[in-house]
């Protein structure tokens, strides 16, 4: 009977706060966050899970500097022309990263003890919204509701249940024999004046979306009230 593979062992002597971070990552990106253990941490990694403890405290540890790697994935653009093409790259991005990590969306905005990667994050989003021109609780609201849209869509493309435009149709098939049009005309209506476009693709909602929040950010910005306007 063929054995099963086993992972490549780390000498303790390479083991550090990064490698077990980065380990936890894996584990989490392949099993989900719940499988994140100090046990399944260092399985992974192919080392005693005593050895860890010389690197990180507990589990909580672990868990906030797997959300600090998640946020030094994020681009935070300084070349950007102005402040909108700095808010759109940083969100196209985190939203690539957390697509690549959708088990860190419950964890981004929940530690206790946020690493530097994340404190610097937070500072660049606020820092780029005031020297716009936002008062502190405008760049506050703002980043709210970004970060909401962003980790939203995230949530909500992941859930799909399609990933191809063929899948889709399909997906679009059953839901159509389920119900009669007449009764739900703008729910057919979408679904295939739209949905079932040939060039349809769930993602391309992103940047429209992103663009409605970012032109009434601009409005409140350049508004009787907002900064720019007063």
């Amino acid at each position: 009977m063929a054995s099963t593979p086993r992972r490549q062992r780390t000498p303790r002597s390479s083991l550090s706060r990064e490698r077990v971070f980065e380990g936890a990552v894996r584990v989490a990106d392949e099993r989900g966050v719940a499988s994140v253990s100090m046990r399944k941490v260092a399985e992974h990694l192919g080392v005693e899970a005593m050895s860890l403890y010389h690197h990180v405290a507990n589990k909580d540890e672990i868990l906030d500097g797997i959300v600090d790697l998640v946020f030094a994935e994020i681009d935070l653009p300084r070349d950007a022309a102005d402040w909108r093409s700095a808010m759109r790259r940083r969100a196209s991005s985190a939203r690539s990263v957390l697509s690549r990590h959708t088990w860190a969306l419950g964890l981004m905005d929940s530690r206790r003890a946020p690493g530097p990667a994340t404190l610097r994050h937070h500072d660049w989003v606020i820092g780029c919204l005031r020297g716009a021109g936002f008062s502190i609780a405008m760049a506050a609201q703002a980043f709210s509701t970004l970060d909401s849209y962003v980790y939203g869509f995230v949530l909500q493309e992941s859930s799909l249940p399609f990933d191809t435009p063929e899948e889709l149709e399909d997906v679009a098939g059953t839901i159509r024999q389920q119900f009669p049009a007449d009764r739900y005309p703008h729910l057919t209506e979408m679904i295939t004046d739209h949905a079932l476009r040939p060039d349809y693709a769930y993602a391309n909602e992103f940047a429209s979306g992103l663009d409605l929040i970012l032109d009434g950010l601009e409005r409140i910005l350049d508004g009787p009230g907002g900064p720019s306007g007063a």
